[in-house]
């Protein structure tokens, strides 16, 4: 039972502004320890680990979306009982922060990584990471993510390197790493392979050129073949046509002389995957610099010659191209060509998609390169099998078939990186030997390389770390209590976007070194190995009002942070909240956060006005001596807090928030709290002891449900909620108070129908009192005489609460209706009499009415005249006729409803 005398209006501030409290109320949590875990408590376990942002990174709105539905499931879980783990921490994003850091060296210095050498740069990215690194830590704070700083991680701290080249080295002594030259996506300008999720497509402006190959004799053999990109011809060995195309049949098997090469032969050959009805119907095949043709020269078994170096320009063609840049060469090439007379059409302005580089913004260059891969089969079907046997759940489930088409055809994984920041591969080669072959030893963590090895040169894709962050970050390949305690983590929470690029790699070194080292993962279902995680929530991404992608380019994006500065935490929480469905793409905009605000101001104010009235938060009354309003909200308040737990527990999370909106808003705001002032008597001197007693149980009720409505709604809005529920409670937290249970809400009970019912007939007959008043022109503070059969309805009881919210007097005995209005409750069609002769100033509404009128004939003379005109019905879009045909409703509406009324004041 809490002390009366803790609920005082002065425990609030006057009025509710986020940016006076959010940041002191958050180190305020941190300090206390509400977010560490004790990996030795006897509570049952919940874990989160949070996607590492980059080291280099700013909050964005994805971010801000991720968090808030992370922070809401641990809070939940915290006032569950749970011993709850959010692990945070930044990856190293090693081609991002290096780009960063030479960016700097460049601009400030005008020195490249070449004028420091690698392990004095290596310092200086230290260095900055330590002085520029992490803004979005900050940002974290702000936003009131409940992580447990104490754990922070990094992807290149001391245990997680240790971790990295643990799992290399049983990769490596399984066959499953290996060294091969593969076709990559290639940076030009950053000189190193980058991965899928670093290539951003844009639409270019390009040529098409048609080139002959062969004969210039149109009587002699010859094929013509089309192309974007004219300069890497250089590179061509082939020309492939379809076998079942006939004006080509004669030709497969066919050899050409190179146009520009020396002694190079271009063959003709046949493969299905030509599509004949495109173009001319055949292709040139270029196997180092293009992703099909690359798979098309492993099938024929073609050579594959590089025309290009690591800085993309053309190299080793013995041509007089070398040396020039890609660009430069498709002009050459293609002026030459036209010189032998080769370019058979007239060059044709071509857009296409091209990849670029996200980090440096040039194009990127398909090239066969010698890189470290890892060989995914084995690991592909194991993360697959995961998701199928159940071990790990998917939501929505609808996700799984994306799922399993990413990881039942995926290619090996590209894993090195031609940069210095990063994982060095922990590959080591040995001197020459007489043959010029070098031994080379994979040294895992607690080895040393023979004397005499040097080291690989290159580092891990960034990726690869990531991939251990669920079980690393714990301490794997150690056996650690936090492992023991909170490994499998419980739950992912990120975009679908991601599903390919981290989850699935997550998912395949996961289930490996669940089955390598079980002893210190645990073992997993049916013999089958540990996951990394039992659930899988992806959520959409966030777009503008109008659903575009949010870009630089439109200029639509939204900072999160001008919110938080703006509306406050808790606003930009719940509107992203309040939108997430699983899977499914949330359109945002300033609306919205308004929005948010406004609930979190409406929030305060009831919460305000319940203290100034004495609420409390006490042991129920029994329910024989509450109103049908009390027992109306308390089981209101059950019925939303069932559906909230249903669709949290769903991982619906704007299905909970939405269901939290209305409650609080439309029935706890809108009409409880009207209701309960007319049951907490104004002046207790004068109120009998049947008012008072009724009036102490309404603020018992009052204060219960605001209770029950701020815990609910504490783990999307922590901030406002923490000040109004100590406040109302005199509590020493809500992030440590329980979460509610139907024994909170109303006392496991169940539903009083008849209760329910009287209430909503109430509503409904005080909305339709109020709704014709507003029509007769009654002012808001004018009582109007009624006579109403309230016996009839069955709402003598709430006789006297509809009469007072409504303003309508009982009738005197001289009573005379000038107006009377029916509606359909429940049980009857009732019939309201009522008398509004000395409420309306007749001259002033009537003149009032006439300008409505007019301004409804105006519309109607409009619209009326564009549906006439035949010429413009004919030329104007469908949706601006229909807008107009909407429009025209609505003003013969309008004009309808004030000519009724101006007749009804004769």
């Amino acid at each position: 039972m809490t002390d009366k005398n803790l609920n005082r209006t002065d425990a609030l501030p006057t009025s509710w502004e986020p940016s006076d409290h959010e940041r002191d109320l958050y180190e305020g949590w941190v300090k206390a320890g509400y977010f560490t875990a004790d990996a030795h408590s006897d509570k049952p376990a919940y874990s989160i680990v949070l996607p590492p942002p980059n080291v280099t990174g700013q909050l964005h709105m994805g971010h801000a979306l991720d968090h808030t539905l992370m922070d809401s499931l641990v809070r939940r879980k915290r006032m569950q009982g749970y011993e709850v783990l959010w692990l945070p921490g930044m990856d190293h994003a090693g081609i991002a922060t290096q780009t960063k850091v030479e960016a700097k060296l460049k601009a400030e210095e005008g020195k490249d990584r070449y004028d420091y050498g690698r392990e004095e740069f290596i310092d200086r990215v230290w260095e900055w990471k330590e002085q520029y690194g992490g803004t979005i830590t900050s940002q974290m704070r702000a936003i009131g993510d409940s992580v447990d700083w104490s754990r922070e991680r990094f992807t290149l701290d001391e245990g997680l390197s240790r971790a990295v080249q643990t799992i290399f080295k049983q990769l490596y002594d399984r066959g499953l790493v290996y060294r091969d030259y593969r076709l990559v996506n290639w940076s030009p300008v950053l000189e190193t392979a980058v991965s899928d999720i670093e290539v951003v497509y844009k639409d270019v402006e390009g040529e098409f050129v048609s080139i002959r190959y062969g004969s210039l004799d149109d009587d002699q053999p010859h094929l013509i073949v089309a192309t974007t990109r004219v300069e890497t011809m250089l590179g061509d060995v082939a020309i492939a046509v379809h076998p079942d195309d006939e004006r080509y049949s004669h030709l497969i098997g066919e050899v050409f002389e190179h146009p520009l090469r020396e002694g190079m032969q271009v063959k003709v050959i046949a493969d299905d995957y030509v599509d004949m009805e495109l173009g001319t119907g055949a292709v040139k095949i270029t196997p180092a610099h293009d992703p099909n043709d690359y798979e098309m020269g492993l099938r024929h078994d073609l050579e594959m010659p590089i025309i290009m170096d690591e800085k993309g320009r053309i190299a080793d063609t013995g041509t007089k191209f070398d040396g020039m840049s890609r660009e430069e060469a498709r002009v050459a090439v293609r002026e030459t060509l036209a010189e032998q007379g080769r370019i058979v059409k007239e060059v044709r302005p071509y857009v296409h998609s091209v990849g670029h580089s996200e980090r440096s913004g040039e194009p990127i260059e398909p090239r066969l390169s010698l890189q470290w891969f890892v060989k995914v089969d084995e690991l592909a079907k194991m993360s697959g099998d995961a998701v199928r046997e159940g071990d790990t759940k998917l939501h929505p489930e609808s996700m799984e078939k994306r799922y399993f088409d990413w990881v039942d055809n995926m290619h090996d994984w590209t894993i090195s990186r031609q940069l210095w920041w990063g994982h060095r591969i922990p590959i080591w080669y040995g001197p020459e030997d007489d043959n010029g072959e070098r031994d080379v030893v994979c040294v895992g963590p607690d080895e040393q390389p023979p004397a005499g090895y040097e080291q690989d040169p290159d580092v891990l894709d960034t990726w690869f770390s990531s991939a251990l962050w669920p079980f690393s970050t714990m301490g794997w390949p150690d056996k650690t209590p936090d492992l023991e305690k909170f490994f499998p983590t419980t739950v992912l929470v990120t975009a679908y976007d991601i599903l390919f690029f981290w989850v699935a790699r997550m998912m395949m070194f996961g289930t490996f070194a669940g089955q390598t080292t079980p002893e210190i993962l645990g073992e997993g279902k049916d013999g089958r190995p540990q996951i990394p995680f039992e659930h899988l929530y992806l959520h959409g991404l966030v777009r503008d009002e109008k659903g575009r992608k949010m870009s630089k380019s439109l200029g639509n994006g939204i900072d999160p942070m001008d919110w938080v500065k703006q509306y406050g935490a808790d606003a930009l929480r719940f509107a992203l909240a309040r939108g997430a469905n699983p899977g499914v793409d949330l359109p945002i905009g300033d609306d919205h956060a308004t929005a948010a605000r406004n609930f979190a101001t409406k929030l305060f104010n009831a919460t305000k006005f319940a203290l100034m009235n004495g609420a409390r938060v006490d042991a129920l009354p029994a329910r024989e001596v509450l109103t049908d309003a009390d027992r109306w909200i308390l089981d209101r308040a059950e019925e939303v807090r069932a559906k909230v737990d249903a669709y949290l527990d769903d991982y619906q999370f704007a299905k909970a928030n939405e269901a939290l909106y209305h409650f609080a808003w439309d029935e706890l705001c809108d009409w409880y709290l009207e209701i309960a002032k007319t049951q907490i008597p104004r002046d207790e001197a004068d109120a009998s002891s049947e008012e008072k007693d009724r009036g102490e149980n309404t603020k018992v009720v009052l204060g219960r449900v605001i209770d029950v409505v701020l815990r609910l709604l504490h783990p999307t809005m922590p901030f406002i909620t923490e000040v109004l529920w100590k406040a109302l409670t005199g509590g020493e937290t809500v992030t440590l108070a329980p979460w509610p249970t139907a024994e909170d809400t109303n006392g496991g009970a169940a539903t009083d129908e008849d209760a329910r019912r009287r209430i909503e007939d109430s509503i409904k007959l005080i909305t339709e009192l109020r709704r014709f008043r507003s029509d007769q022109g009654v002012k808001p503070s004018q009582k109007v005489p009624a006579r109403l059969d309230f016996a009839s309805a069955d709402l003598v009881g709430q006789e006297a609460m509809v009469r007072q919210i409504a303003k309508v007097t009982a009738p005197e005995d001289d009573f005379e209706a000038s107006a009377s209005i029916e509606m359909r409750l429940s049980k009857v069609n009732l019939d309201v009499a009522l008398d509004t002769s000395d409420t309306v100033d007749v001259a002033a509404e009537r003149k009032r009415l006439e300008k409505e009128l007019a301004a409804a004939q105006k519309e109607l003379d409009t619209t009326g005249g564009q549906l006439a005109n035949e010429q413009f019905l004919a030329n104007a879009p469908a949706q601006v006729v229909e807008k107009i045909k909407a429009r025209q409703k609505v003003a013969q509406e309008e004009f309808e409803r004030v000519t009724a009324r101006l007749e009804a004041l004769k």
